[in-house]
Order: structure tokens, then sequence, then C-alpha cells
């Protein structure tokens, strides 16, 4: 579950499920999507959900299409997990969340077309190879992934973003920068979701994310994050999805959030003092 959860549940989730398939419930995974089952019990050879995260990158079917592909371990770990029957407890680790009702829509209502800030800031990112994606045919909305910079650090690059009202998604999992260069991000209101994963994101950076009263879905996986961090979040409402698995929160410190944020789904995936759970969290 946190390989699906970290790579294909922003595709096929509560959220989105592109090609009418989901892979957050037992149910609509097996189901698959508008072309069929992709995952068949006991045969991961005949399975297209094994098939498709085996092909290279730029292949027409590749999963996941953002981001970096599984790694063999991952690959080999889902292909197990099918060829063992694909198992999927009925109840879930006592530490996740209940499913809460679904976000509200993650685009504004109203379009808009970007200012003369904007053009600038895109251009000065085209320039360093960062490009803003629309979201769909006519809208002015777009979606930034700065995942490709690698070990590059990206604080420039946060400096142009900040005039890109349009930012409705941006990706900054596995990158580098400063805490400071994350007070550009608070004039992106508009912002639904933010990818922190696999970050040095600490604490008081966080206070930066206080204006983003947008935001619906945030992942700060295996970060450095403490209960003092999440309280920077207590005030954003609309969060539904938090994504914790592999930080420094403690058990007090996501109930104290859980009160705040009564709607927010707060996955902190397994506990590494419960073995059991961690296994049925890995199994599912």
């Amino acid at each position: 579950m946190p390989v699906l959860q970290e790579s294909c549940l922003s595709c096929h989730g509560p959220e989105k499920h592109k090609g009418g398939l989901r892979l957050d419930s037992k149910a609509a995974a097996l189901k698959g999507g508008d072309d069929g089952p992709v995952i068949v019990p006991g045969d991961a050879a005949k399975s297209d959900l094994y098939r498709r995260i085996l092909l290279p990158a730029g292949s027409d079917d590749v999963m996941p299409k953002k981001g970096d592909l599984l790694t063999k371990a991952q690959t080999d770990m889902i292909r197990d997990w099918i060829n063992q029957g694909a198992p999927w407890p009925e109840i879930a680790p006592a530490n996740v969340a209940a499913e809460k009702p679904a976000p509200e829509p993650e685009v504004p209502a109203a379009d808009f077309k970007p200012g003369p800030a904007e053009l600038k800031a895109t251009a000065s990112l085209h320039a360093m190879g960062i490009e803003l994606w629309p979201l769909a045919a006519g809208l002015h909305w777009h979606e930034a992934n700065l995942r490709s910079q690698g070990d590059h650090p990206i604080d420039a690059a946060l400096a142009q973003l900040k005039d890109t009202a349009s930012l409705v998604e941006l990706n900054l999992a596995g990158t580098k920068f400063s805490d400071a260069s994350l007070t550009n991000l608070q004039s992106l209101t508009n912002l639904a979701r933010l990818h922190l994963e696999h970050t040095q994101v600490h604490d008081g950076a966080l206070a930066n994310l206080k204006p983003l009263t947008s935001l619906v879905y945030l992942n700060l996986f295996d970060t450095p994050v403490t209960d003092a961090g999440l309280e920077n979040l207590k005030g954003l409402t609309r969060l539904r999805h938090l994504h914790l698995w592999q930080t420094r929160v403690t058990d007090a410190g996501a109930a104290a959030l859980q009160k705040s944020l009564p709607q927010c789904n707060i996955d902190r995936g397994w506990s590494p003092a419960a073995p059991e759970t961690k296994t049925a969290a890995i199994t599912k």
C-alpha cells in the first residue's frame, strides 16, 4: 500500500481516477478501469498493472505517468503480492484514519489569464528546464513537477514560482531547497496539491503553508517533521489528505491535528513499533 499511495493514487485514487481506475480500495482495484481488470489475483504475468510498471520511461502505457518509475524492488514486491493472490485486509491498521468524504473540487471555479509577472516567471522557469503544464485544454490552471531536478538545488526556481498564481499542483518530492526558499510558496493561494515527500523540510518552514488555504492534499512522507510542524497546518480547513508516513509525528500530535481538521484523512502508514501493522500495510 505505501508503494501504491506514493506512486499511483494521485492519478488513481479518491480525487482522480484516470481511465476509470481506482487503486485505493480492494473492490475498486479488482474491478479495474475502463479497459477491464488490471489485477489478476495469483497471476502477475496476466495482470496489466504489473505489465505497465515494467515498461520503460516514455512508453505510452507506462505507470506511473508522473514522477519516478518504480524501482526493481518495488516492482518485485507488486509481482509477489499479485502472485500471492493480491491479499487486501478488510481492516485497516489502527493508526490509519477512516476514509473521509471526497474533497471539494481542486480547480477554482473561475479561470483567469496569467498576468505579466507570471508570463515572465514562466519564461525564466522554461530557461531552467522547468515547464508549467495546463491541467486541461482551454484552462489556464497549471501543474509543475520539479522532481527531475535531482540533486540540483531548486531555490532559484522557487523564487520564480512565487509569481505563478495559476499553479494548482506542485511536486517538489525528492528535491533540495533551503527552508527560507519556501517563503516563495506563500503567494500560491490557488495551490490545491503539494508534494514535499523525501525532502528535508523542517517544522518552521511549514509556517509558509498557512496562507495556502486551498490545499486539499499535502504529502510529508519521509521528512523530519514533528508535532511542532503540525501546528502550522491547523488552519488549512480544506485539507482532506495528509501523508505523514516515516515522519517524527507522534500519536498525540496526529490526534491533536485531527481535532482541528476532522474531515482530513491523516495517513501515518505503519508504526515501526508495531511489526504486525507494518506487515499488514505492506501486504495490503
